[in-house]
């Protein structure tokens, strides 16, 4: 649906180590270790590894798969700002489920080769087993979002052999850099402990570092003189990995390096602001708008009333006419093509379709920044330092004098720039005013005129994202319920039924988001028809109209019918409902506001015996309301859940854990009627 791509980033620890599908076959990895197991073949692991073998173990629990028992950084810097970097790691495997760890993947592209790259197995008892570079395999990064016509990232994967509990396994990798910024990023944790990790920094002479620690305490570097620094920590505790939990970036102890000449008087990227001016210069000729686009414009805009509304077919034409497809090679990972490249081609990453929307409404007196950002919230915030953490970009517009529109709600008031409208050509399925809740919240650098900023998105109203179902039903005697149902779906909840029914042409397959959402709700049921309303225009709710009928709905209990208010939908969840300690906040994916309205028809000679109790709570953080009525033979249902913050902190957990169960229990209530003589 969006980009996943502005910045080329070190993978994370957790996605570093995880097993790869497209290593060596099977058959040809038991090949490679039947030639090193042959007799010579063997090769003495280094003094790093060996002095780890008697080491202790980090303390770790009994799931525990693996430990690192040593790893090290060293980076040097050059004189011309070039880096070398030297990575080693010593790893214990504790379960079998730990074998994972033997297989190691670095990326590397044409400025960040990787000139040597060896793995040792160490088995408790018999000889020691050496894979080297010529042993790796090598391949095009796979897993990334679609989109991607050419990129010069790619892959070197090393199986080590014996990586079976009780063994160690080690590696190392060097790396030759030329990165666009002199900068670093120590990455200190990892799914699993780490019992002692190093960092070490060779400066040249005349160069000087700036270190700036996120989630952690600094901890003082050694000085070894000559420009020599280092830095250790021992037993890293685990990050553990939940389910919506914060994003990996945003919990994760590292520190961040910026690396300068001292005869520049400067810190290095010391601020956003430098930051924006580097990305500004990078993209200072990139919005020249061709004879083409002129005309382009012309075109679109011609006829509509307003300067707005020429926006919006602007901002319509490079959602939905300009193709996502990355080709980044080289500088091309940063900066983006020309605008008029962009339209000639008719495709592009998400710079590129920002880029030529912002050409484009330039020739309309609209200005517009860029905004560079991670798409998942909390990955970079207020005490971030600045880095290089994005993966995303969108636009911030500046609304026109005047325009008055209650669509338009993802916006700021900028204390220079006036009010600003955040808005993402990529995603075809969030109209211009919305935004996506991944995005709603988050911090973003935006590229102001006179350098960068970084500064928070707005969060939008919970009632503007979320199902509003309503469903009048009728129960006949014989415990069969039959009616229609409408659901109307906004914001992020409309984006993904339209994203789920993408390339549908057949009614059977149109239909089975809503027969799988019954079938969560009703044990059997068939619908007797479903149409849809507003498939492609996304300024509009996304709406489902069908008809079903669900036989036995209704149970016989000693007398009594038992007939649940509660007919569709669930908003209840079992993410806590474990033994597991919860190590981390849980995130929403954004507000929520969401109905439901039942009134079924009751036979005749019903009449009530008991009713389900209603239901008001509100933790703040959420709140959930439920009521049921009986008037005229008509038993009405009616409740709301509302997500109003997009983050539950771990002294909260309990509260949530709470709403939860009695959204469960609410939702198996059930209504108790008699026969009336």
């Amino acid at each position: 649906m969006k980009s996943r791509s502005w910045f080329r980033g070190r993978q994370h620890p957790q996605n570093r180590r995880r097993a790869l599908r497209f290593a060596a076959p099977a058959a040809s990895v038991l090949a490679m270790l039947a030639s090193l197991a042959a007799p010579g073949a063997f090769a003495g692991a280094p003094d790093w590894l060996t002095a780890q073998l008697s080491a202790p173990s980090p303390p770790h629990d009994d799931k525990t798969v693996a430990v690192v028992l040593y790893s090290e950084t060293v980076l040097t810097v050059q004189a011309n700002g070039r880096l070398k970097r030297l990575e080693r790691r010593v790893l214990r495997i504790l379960r079998p489920e730990g074998a994972e760890f033997g297989l190691v993947q670095v990326h590397f592209d044409p400025l960040s080769q990787i000139t040597d790259m060896h793995g040792w197995g160490v088995p408790a008892e018999g000889k020691v087993f050496e894979v080297k570079a010529k042993n790796a395999v090598e391949s095009a990064v796979l897993g990334v979002e679609g989109g991607f016509l050419m990129n010069d990232v790619q892959t070197k994967t090393l199986q080590i052999p014996a990586a079976e509990p009780g063994n160690v396994i080690g590696y190392e990798f060097e790396q030759e850099l030329r990165p666009y910024l002199s900068t670093d990023d120590w990455e200190i944790q990892e799914t699993i402990p780490v019992r002692e990790a190093h960092y070490t920094l060779q400066l040249p002479p005349g160069w000087d570092y700036r270190a700036v620690w996120v989630n952690s305490e600094a901890s003082a570097p050694s000085a070894a003189g000559n420009g020599r620094w280092s830095w250790q920590v021992g037993n890293v505790e685990a990050i553990a990995i939940e389910d919506s939990m914060p994003p990996w970036r945003g919990i994760a102890r590292r520190m961040f390096l910026s690396l300068y000449p001292a005869a520049t008087a400067g810190q290095g990227l010391s601020s956003w602001r430098d930051l924006g001016t580097w990305y500004a210069n990078l993209a200072s000729d990139r919005r020249v708008a061709s004879p083409e686009i002129k005309q382009k414009v012309a075109t679109l805009t011609s006829g509509l009333p307003t300067l707005w509304a020429k926006a919006q077919a602007l901002a319509s034409f490079a959602q939905n006419d300009v193709r996502y497809v990355a080709i980044e090679l080289g500088i091309g990972g940063h900066q983006p093509h020309r605008a008029a490249e962009v339209f000639a081609n008719r495709y592009g990453d998400c710079k590129d379709k920002a880029t030529l929307l912002s050409t484009m409404l330039k020739e309309i007196g609209i200005d517009s920044y860029y905004v560079v950002i991670n798409s998942r919230r909390g990955s970079v915030d207020a005490q971030t330092p600045p880095n290089l953490d994005f993966n995303h970009m969108i636009l911030a517009i500046r609304i026109p004098a005047g325009t008055e529109d209650p669509s338009l709600l993802a916006t700021i008031s900028h204390p220079q720039l006036g009010k600003l409208l955040f808005f993402d050509p990529t995603d075809h399925l969030t109209p211009l005013g919305s935004l996506s809740g991944d995005l709603q919240a988050n911090f973003g650098l935006l590229e102001a005129p006179d350098g960068g900023e970084l500064v928070e998105l707005p969060q939008l109203p919970s009632r503007a994202n979320g199902v509003h179902r309503t469903a009048t039903m009728t129960l006949e005697e014989s415990g069969v319920l039959r009616g229609d149902v409408v659901e109307i779906r906004t914001g992020d909840a409309a984006a993904r039924q339209r994203f789920a029914l993408r390339g549908s042409t057949l009614d059977t397959d149109r239909i089975k988001p809503v027969e799988l959402m019954v079938a969560n709700s009703l044990a059997t049921f068939s619908l007797t028809k479903a149409t849809i309303a507003n498939l492609q225009d996304t300024g509009k709710p996304f709406e489902w109209h069908y008809s079903l009928e669900a036989d036995k709905y209704a149970k016989l209990s000693g007398g009594l019918l038992l007939v649940r208010p509660r007919i569709l939908g669930s908003k209840s969840s079992n993410l806590l409902e474990n033994d597991e300690l919860r190590h981390h906040p849980v995130e929403f994916e954004g507000p929520e506001f969401d109905t439901d309205d039942f009134t079924i028809k009751l036979p005749a000679d019903l009449v009530v015996d008991d009713l389900p109790p209603p239901v008001d709570v509100d933790y703040g953080f959420a709140a959930y309301h439920s009521k049921s009525l009986v008037a005229n033979h008509v038993l009405n249902y009616s409740r709301s859940f509302e997500i109003k913050q997009l983050s539950v902190p771990l002294g909260r957990i309990a509260d949530l854990k709470a709403l939860y169960r009695v959204i469960y229990n609410d939702e198996r209530q059930m209504a108790v009627f008699r026969p009336s003589n």
